[in-house]
Formats: structure tokens, C-alpha cells, sequence
């Protein structure tokens, strides 16, 4: 459990070891180590549905995307695009921390599907992982369209709220 300060450590890449241990305990959250084999760009759940419409019409190449019961979404992407994303929304003109838009990468983790979040609901698949989604993004690609559209769920925030 991410608790734990060596829970990184106790992370494992072998689908076998991980059957076994929900085998054990079937009611475990799953969470996944970001900075390794993927980083991800957490998003407002309406920004990230907008951008994920917005990015499938583009005919982007889109990997796995989540959704959390606490209205946010991640978009799964190559590692190192949280060292990255403020830069690179600067670059286009916005402040990443202004328009919700993060990254999660080395050092963190995130709850995938099925695991649960106290009495609100569970983690679920936006896009689940495939063979045709197997190939993630690099940020440069999704940066614009999730920028976009977060920048205009902020501005629309910001209207609603004056």
C-alpha cells in the first residue's frame, strides 16, 4: 500500500505476482507505480472528456485513461512527462497549475480500476488498455488538446463563480 514508505519497492511488473496477491486479498486497491513503464496527466474529469473527444476526432494515438470517483482524469503517457508538463504548457501560452492540469510521474502512484475510494465509488477504465492503445503517447502529443481544454473548464469556473 502507498502508506508504506517502501511501497515503491513493493511494486511488481509480474502479472502472476499480482494475481496472487489479490488472490489473497480480492477487495485490494490497485495502484501503479507512474515514473516507470508510464506517467500520467491528471485532468478535471469534464476538461478530460472534452480533450478525449476532442484527441479521438484528432485521430491521436491515445493510451489507457482513467477516471476517479473524485471527478478527475489520467491519461496514461510515456514516462517523463511530469518533468515536463509545466514547460510545456507554458510554451502554448497557459500556467499548468492555473488550468488543473499535472502530471504524475517518478515517485507517485495512482489507483487503477477496479480499486475502490472510501464510499464514493470505484476507479474506472475511460479508455481501457488494449493491444491497439498498448503504445502510449509522449506528452508533446496530448499537451495542447488537454490544455485547451482545461484552460476553458477554468475559464468557465471562473464565470459561473462571479
Amino acid at each position: 500500500h502507498a502508506d508504506r514508505p517502501d511501497w515503491a519497492g513493493q511494486a511488481t511488473g509480474s502479472g502472476a505476482a499480482a494475481r496472487r496477491m489479490w488472490s489473497r486479498q480480492p477487495r485490494a486497491s490497485v495502484l501503479l507505480p507512474t515514473g516507470r513503464a508510464f506517467d500520467a496527466l491528471e485532468v478535471p474529469e469534464s476538461a478530460g472528456f472534452l480533450a478525449l473527444a476532442r484527441m479521438e476526432r484528432m485521430d491521436l494515438t491515445l493510451g489507457p485513461v482513467t477516471c476517479t470517483p473524485d471527478r478527475r482524469m489520467l491519461f496514461f503517457v510515456l514516462p517523463g512527462a511530469a518533468a515536463k508538463i509545466s514547460e510545456l504548457v507554458r510554451a502554448i501560452g497557459w500556467n499548468a497549475e492555473a488550468i488543473d492540469l499535472t502530471g504524475r510521474g517518478e515517485g507517485h502512484y495512482i489507483a487503477a480500476p477496479p480499486t475502490r475510494v472510501g464510499g464514493r465509488g470505484a476507479v474506472q477504465w475511460a479508455r481501457k488498455p488494449t493491444t491497439v492503445n498498448r503504445w502510449l503517447p509522449d506528452v508533446d502529443e496530448l499537451v495542447s488538446p488537454l490544455a485547451y481544454a482545461c484552460a476553458r473548464e477554468a475559464a468557465d469556473a471562473r464565470a459561473r463563480a462571479s
